[in-house]
């Protein structure tokens, strides 16, 4: 019975490292990468809209992005919404698209970056461990209901830390690579 909670935890863990991946692959490593614009919405008609599905983004280069919206009245909206995101890339408007070039990453950016995966993967740990605590929690109150023993309430514990234990291990794997990535551009 227990082993079906286990998954439950396991799978809300699983999410949270999803979730740092996802901010990981946000943060540029000196080389034009769509996943940059995951975060930035546009309002289009009212509705923050995500810049992927109001045109279409091609990278002709290692170090542009070019942003073609299927609705040319965008174009402006487009402009705004980098310029105020923390992408720190002045957007340049043709008319017809708008191109990001990005620029060489300087140490002082590339150490900044780092400390900015360093928090990511920081939540990330806190995330995990307040799944645990959470988990624990339940299985504590199983325990006064008298649905487990104390002794199945004593292994939930170990398991669950082992659990919590090799998911803060792959992000810490994760945030290395990652540091590589950007110290080594």
């Amino acid at each position: 019975m227990l082993k079906d909670e286990y998954k439950i935890y396991e799978e809300k863990m699983k999410k949270s490292i999803e979730s740092v991946k996802n901010d990981f692959a946000a943060v540029r490593a000196g080389r034009a990468n769509a996943a940059v614009l995951n975060r930035i919405s546009v309002d289009y008609y009212g509705t923050p809209t995500p810049i992927q599905q109001v045109g279409s983004v091609a990278s002709p280069d290692p170090r542009t992005l070019v942003i073609t919206p299927w609705d040319g009245s965008l174009l402006r909206a487009i402009e705004k919404a980098i310029l105020e995101s923390d992408l720190g890339i002045n957007p340049q408007n043709d008319g017809k698209c708008i191109r990001l070039s990005f620029p060489q990453l300087t140490e002082e950016r590339r150490k900044e970056l780092v400390k900015q995966i360093h928090k990511y993967s920081e939540n990330g740990k806190v995330a995990v461990r307040n799944i645990r605590r959470d988990a624990m929690d339940r299985f504590k109150k199983m325990q006064k209901a008298s649905e487990i023993t104390e002794d199945e309430l004593k292994m939930a514990e170990k398991d669950l830390q082992k659990i919590t234990d090799d998911n803060c291990k792959e992000l810490d794997k994760l945030l290395d690579i990652k540091e590589k990535e950007l110290m080594s551009v």
